[in-house]
């Protein structure tokens, strides 16, 4: 974004039956041939069918909130509401009403990179937006209006942004809890009766035939483009769906550490040499990324004035306010009346912000990672999450806005969870509400991490 822009407004929800009777038949079709998703299974369905037959029946006002791993992840839970589960409900002798939808809280800045088109679409499937880095007071009075008076449950995800892991829960964000309590305040103001209640939903992906011969020539593409080596390289005989030797694992890991240690040195130099940020050196690989994290952080910080307060995801957000602010520019009323001279400084203005945010971006995409993830479970999954995280990385670096590298097809798995009811909650909110919030939210975060855990033990029994 080079050029200063009006103020960021709020998109209302404005539901159509018609729009999302258009979404739910092409959403199959899309969810395969554009983001090569198989198919949607769901495990403990009757949870969240037991929760809209009582929502239906005005007994219930409940929000889902489910993994975040991907950006796909709302696509596969909206496939499991509007095709699914009516269906998986009739087998069980329940009658759901259509639409099975729900209205869903996303971070206004999607329809800036997805596009009006995608703003517009959101907007007709009853979505609400809210700015993470501010108190956004409209979107918050949205969102609490939809979860008492709105035609469907809403559905949020309470980790905030994506994290690329398939097998890691970000740490959970207090809101969805608190809206859980307004919502049982307003229901109490107005004299109604129905239960609150929050819905954790999990979502892992699986390769049906697991990529290693993907993953070893995007792994060499990346030891190419990122200077690490000159001639391709490759890990003989990976082959697609087949185990590797436990040799062959031991060298395709090792590759993906030396590239790992490579792009880290790359981007320490970076900052020491060009933004004069004090990295040191002999620590191991999850310690130096965290250092280097927290220096590119502070180079925005320092240039929006910011403090270094809080979590790495906090002090993401608050960043990437700070160069809306500059960007989208609410203090100008109309940006075509400025004089040319004041029309550049605005630009000026939002062209540096956008340099700054790129740093912000950065370490967005490497927020959740351990250093250990891959070395816990050498599994096709965990080196793909990695090495796309590195392919994001390295394509940043480039400046190039590639698809992302085809891996297989692939099927998602959502587990349902026994929903949590805020009467459990209730009292010790009256009497302490941020020990309610916490923990509620350390209870959500719990559930959410049993999807994950579970799956891990299915899979190795």
């Amino acid at each position: 974004m080079t050029q200063a822009q009006s103020s960021l407004e709020f998109i209302p929800p404005a539901y159509s039956p018609v729009i999302w009777h258009i979404a739910r038949g092409i959403l199959p079709f899309w969810l395969r041939y554009q983001r090569n998703v198989v198919r949607v299974e769901v495990d403990r369905a009757e949870e969240l069918i037991d929760l809209y037959q009582q929502f239906q029946q005005g007994k219930m006002r409940f929000m889902i909130a489910f993994r975040h791993p991907t950006v796909i992840d709302p696509p596969c839970l909206a496939q499991l509401l509007w095709n699914q589960l009516p269906r998986l409900a009739k087998q069980q002798g329940v009658a759901l009403r259509s639409p099975v939808h729900a209205h869903f809280i996303y971070d206004r800045g999607i329809p800036l990179w997805a596009g009006n088109f995608a703003g517009w679409g959101i907007s007709q499937l009853g979505g609400t937006p809210i700015r993470r880095g501010a108190v956004d007071r409209v979107g918050l009075r949205s969102i609490r209006d939809l979860f008492i008076n709105g035609q469907f449950p809403l559905a949020a995800a309470p980790e905030g942004a994506t994290n690329g892991h398939n097998e890691v829960v970000s740490p959970i964000e207090p809101g969805i809890a608190q809206f859980g309590f307004w919502c049982q305040e307003d229901l109490i103001k107005a004299e109604r009766k129905e239960a609150v209640a929050i819905a954790p939903v999990g979502i892992r992906y699986y390769y049906q035939t697991a990529p290693w011969q993907y993953l070893d020539r995007l792994l060499t593409e990346l030891e190419v483009d990122s200077g690490l080596l000159t001639t391709p390289n490759r890990t003989t005989g990976l082959v697609n769906g087949q185990t590797p030797s436990e040799s062959q694992a031991r060298e395709f890991y090792q590759r993906l550490v030396a590239l790992a240690e490579h792009l880290l040195t790359l981007m320490e130099d970076f900052y020491r040499q060009f933004y004069q940020q004090q990295l040191e050196t002999g620590k191991d690989l999850s310690q130096r990324l965290q250092a280097l994290l927290d220096a590119a952080l502070k180079v925005a910080e320092q240039s929006f004035g910011i403090k270094s307060n809080g979590t790495i995801s906090d002090r993401c957000r608050r960043v990437e306010q700070a160069g809306w602010n500059r960007i989208y520019r609410e203090d100008i009323s109309e940006l075509t009346n400025l004089a040319p001279a004041v029309r550049g400084l605005a630009n000026l203005v939002a062209s540096e912000a956008e340099l700054r945010l790129w740093h912000m971006r950065l370490v967005e995409t490497f927020v959740s990672v351990t250093g250990y993830y891959v070395s816990d479970n050498l599994s096709a999954e965990r080196f793909a999450d990695t090495i796309l995280l590195l392919w994001t990385m390295v394509a940043r670096l480039k400046g190039s806005k590639a698809k992302t590298p085809y891996l297989g097809k692939k099927w998602a798995k959502l587990t349902a969870m026994p929903p949590f009811l805020i009467a459990d909650y209730w009292q010790q909110y009256r009497n302490n509400r941020r020990q309610a919030v916490a923990n509620l939210t350390q209870d959500l975060q719990q559930a959410l991490e049993a999807t994950v855990n579970n799956e891990q033990r299915s899979s190795e029994q």
